[in-house]
């Protein structure tokens, strides 16, 4: 592989998509320009990268982007996006040999090897293990999901699509949800109750089926176009609304269990790292221990999922740090 001294990396998720230049000095990359744009405003990749690099006259040796949703044969039809992303047609436009499309939670899960101690935010200590497999959860726009699978020397990581696995009531409460979003989607999907639009679903769920009052000030804010789970997630963790507080709580809970659902897919005994643009904002709903209750909450094996360590990545440019990590370091010419 030909030494990389500039490489280009993108983010691309539903609601934002970042890029970023990054220059390769020698096994650390640092960020040269960085800027983010409203995803939606757009056609697809190609004509926001042309806004990207206008008038930039700089060399890029590779490329890699980080997208949500499945790349299969160099290809991906992003599912909260109308876009269709082709690793061809980007390196005609790029003008590059080395153009590389990742799923973005293999992105998330190769920028972890880039972080710092003080980038994370522990859940659970859990036990120190020698050797096993990690997993990675990130609730945002969507629900993604990954496995490091670990070879004995290094972690490799497995991109999926599990977000999209078909959601799994634990109780009346959430069979009663099941049955809400069953009526309005017909498929349930776990991103449907884990993500941004997922707990505005758990918000119309409390509203429509149990009644909970909706106060004139969240009616306002909608109207205005505010975004509703930011807005829910703010009064639920100031205590404002009882129907923002109860939201959160299911929400926080299911995530939870998903994630320990992951934890034992994968047997990540090594470690789970929440991902994701939600998770920080809702750090201090995190650390009350709904989470882990959820986490370990598996009859039989609750004490092998009480064993792993929990950490919420505080960094929101780990996929695109990880893009760049691989575009510099592992993508082939």
């Amino acid at each position: 592989m030909a030494p990389r001294n500039l490489v280009l990396a993108g983010d691309i998720g539903g609601t934002k998509t970042n890029l970023a230049l990054f220059s390769v000095q020698g096994e650390k990359l640092r960020s040269e320009t960085l800027r983010t744009f409203p995803s939606k405003r757009y056609s697809g990749l190609v004509p926001v990268l042309q806004e990207f690099l206008a008038g930039n006259a700089a060399q890029i040796d590779a490329a890699c982007f980080g997208i949500a949703g499945p790349v299969v044969d160099g290809k991906v039809k992003t599912p909260n996006l109308p876009w269709m992303i082709d690793t061809a047609e980007l390196r005609r436009a790029l003008k590059l040999e080395v153009v590389t499309l990742l799923n973005d939670l293999e992105a998330g899960a190769y920028g972890i090897f880039t972080l710092g101690n003080d980038e994370f935010c522990t859940l659970n200590e859990g036990t120190m293990r020698q050797s096993g497999n990690k997993a990675l959860i990130s609730a945002g726009t969507g629900l993604g999901q990954a496995i490091l699978h670990d070879d004995g020397q290094h972690f490799h990581p497995l991109a999926s699509e599990g977000g999209h696995g078909d959601f799994a009531p634990r109780n009346e409460l959430e069979i009663e949800l099941l049955r809400h979003l069953i009526q309005r989607f017909q498929h349930v999907s776990y991103e449907r109750v884990l993500s941004g639009p997922g707990l505005f679903n758990i918000y119309r769920f409390f509203k429509e089926c149990r009644g909970l009052e909706e106060p004139a000030a969240l009616s306002e804010q909608f109207a205005a176009g505010d975004d509703p789970s930011a807005v829910i997630a703010k009064s639920a963790l100031a205590g404002e609304t009882e129907i923002c507080v109860k939201s959160l709580e299911l929400f926080v809970s299911v995530y939870g269990a998903e994630a320990g659902n992951l934890a034992l897919r994968a047997k990540s005994v090594r470690g789970l790292y929440i991902g994701g643009g939600i998770a920080p904002k809702i750090l201090a709903k995190l650390k009350d221990g709904t989470f882990m209750r959820s986490f370990a909450d598996k009859g039989r094996y609750a004490d092998l999922l009480a064993a792993i360590s929990v950490q919420v990545v505080l960094n929101d440019q780990a996929a695109l740090r990880g893009a760049a990590y691989y575009a510099a370091f592992l993508a082939r010419d």
